[in-house]
């Protein structure tokens, strides 16, 4: 990662937890599809853009941290992802996870996924868990969804306090995942970077 010109978040903000989900088999494989890879890394104006956000939240809540579950991912990786939900239609998977053959903006360094958590590492209640698939986890249904009284005004708090910080840094979230956090998009990615091996 760092040949490729990337950066450690840690090493630009060493109060940004890291649990690299896909280093585990908390996710929705249950299986570790990272290997070795233990530490987030993206490029390195995201990391600034991330560590904008990490100080926002700080000055605003002081008890509480970024934690990154997901940042830069290899190209091998995303295949990995892409071909564990074999019984979603392609329109229905690229919901949740992207096609590589487009290049997620992961695999360029410029997508994180994360979460708020105490500075002890406890996540916030976000009403799902990461990488949950389903209109729980939709930002763009939260409304709906608290009325329904499938989500409290906490939950919704908690992440509207991840995505104020966030936008505060400069990303822009996406409409399925309250955890997704783009730098920049797609297009301006392709642009600007390659893929990570």
């Amino acid at each position: 990662m760092i040949k490729q010109g990337l950066v450690d978040v840690q090493k630009i903000d060493p109060s940004i937890l890291v649990e690299l989900k896909y280093s585990t088999t908390d996710n929705f494989i249950g299986k570790d599809v990272y290997d070795d890879l233990t530490r987030a890394y993206m490029q390195p104006m995201a990391a600034k853009k991330l560590a904008a956000a990490s100080k926002y939240l700080q000055a605003h809540h002081p008890n509480l941290r970024l934690l990154v579950y997901d940042a830069a991912r290899p190209q091998a990786a995303q295949w990995k992802l892409w071909n564990a939900l074999p019984n979603m239609s392609e329109n229905e998977r690229q919901k949740y996870v992207a096609d590589p053959r487009k290049g997620s903006i992961h695999s360029y360094g410029c997508a994180v996924d994360l979460t708020v958590a105490t500075k002890e590492g406890k996540p916030l209640d976000m009403g799902t868990k990461y990488d949950y698939f389903g209109e729980l986890a939709y930002p763009s249904q939260e409304d709906r969804l608290l009325k329904a009284g499938k989500l409290t005004q906490q939950q919704i708090d908690n992440r509207k306090i991840l995505r104020t910080a966030m936008r505060q840094g400069g990303f822009s979230p996406i409409e399925f995942e309250w955890w997704h956090f783009n730098a920049l998009s797609r297009a301006k990615a392709k642009m600007a970077f390659r893929i990570v091996d």
